[in-house]
């Protein structure tokens, strides 16, 4: 039990250190490109994964719609608007705007999957909103001042509250890893020609360390950290566990400090409580955790 929850707090440390990872990489490599090229490695890794499970499977043509949709929708844009919002957007804010995905997802499985709505979820939306307040507007609102591209990581969570309530409905036909990897290749082939459309200039690094750090985190992130979560999931309660991922912002604020000498305000500790409060509000009354592959 102890290693499981070892295992599963490293999958949170890598996971909230992704949003400073981000930041890093726009610094060498345009967004469209960097997305291309990210979900080039990843795909080159699930591909690696489901050859050596020999778990190559065929998907209906029912089903090829809804995969399309995801990989454009879920994959691709979710990446995109990802690394177009790290420009100019705070990681510890894109963090934290991140974590109310929960709160979304389950306004988005009230309307489309017919799930209730709690008052809980309503009371910890309306913490959630006012952790938001904090960290946006530093607790004053007078200096209040939106960043573009906190609008763009605003774009990321619609897309990733999408991802998930597509990927629960296609799970009851396909599995995860097959879902996983056929969307990440729709996402792959579709961001191509968008690397001549949207970046402008076209910004790419010529340093080995540079597309080190890219595969690096690339297949750590999306790949390594999400078998590691999946395989350890089960051991353990799923209410600890799901506390646990409310971390993230936590560590996305540590690692700024560390990486990019990013001081913690009061205004940001205060909102990342108010945040990961309304989140566990809204949410812990679900029975299980979903798979972080699904």
């Amino acid at each position: 039990m102890l290693k499981a929850y070892a295992w599963l707090t490293f999958c949170v440390m890598v996971w909230g250190s992704n949003f400073v990872f981000g930041k890093m990489l726009v610094r060498d490599f345009s967004p469209a490109l960097l997305t291309t090229l990210r979900l080039l490695f990843i795909v080159l890794f699930l591909i690696g994964l489901s050859s050596y499970k020999k778990h190559f499977k065929r998907i209906n043509k029912s089903n090829l719609l809804a995969v399309l949709f995801l990989g454009i929708i879920g994959v691709f844009i979710n990446q995109w608007s990802f690394f177009v919002g790290l420009q100019t957007a705070d990681p510890t804010t894109s963090a934290l705007i991140l974590a109310t995905t929960p709160i979304l997802t389950s306004v988005l499985a009230a309307i489309f999957l017919k799930e209730k709505l709690t008052i809980r979820m309503l009371l910890g939306s309306i913490v959630a909103i006012i952790g938001i307040y904090f960290v946006v507007a530093k607790g004053d609102l007078s200096s209040l001042h939106i960043d573009k591209g906190l609008l763009w990581i605003v774009l990321t969570m619609i897309t990733f509250a999408i991802m998930i309530i597509m990927t629960r409905l296609l799970s009851h036909k396909i599995d995860p890893l097959t879902i996983t990897l056929y969307s990440n290749v729709v996402g792959l082939i579709v961001s191509i020609p968008f690397v001549f459309l949207l970046d402008t200039p076209l910004q790419i690094s010529s340093k080995i360390s540079d597309w080190s750090f890219l595969i690096g985190t690339a297949v750590v992130v999306h790949g390594i950290a999400t078998l590691i979560w999946n395989n350890n999931i089960r051991h353990v309660d799923a209410s600890k566990a799901s506390i646990l991922s409310n971390l993230e912002p936590f560590v996305a604020m540590l690692m700024g400090l560390i990486l990019l000498y990013k001081p913690i305000t009061g205004a940001e500790l205060l909102g990342s409580l108010f945040i990961v409060g309304g989140v566990v509000l809204s949410t812990y009354q679900r029975k299980r955790l979903k798979s972080r592959m699904n």
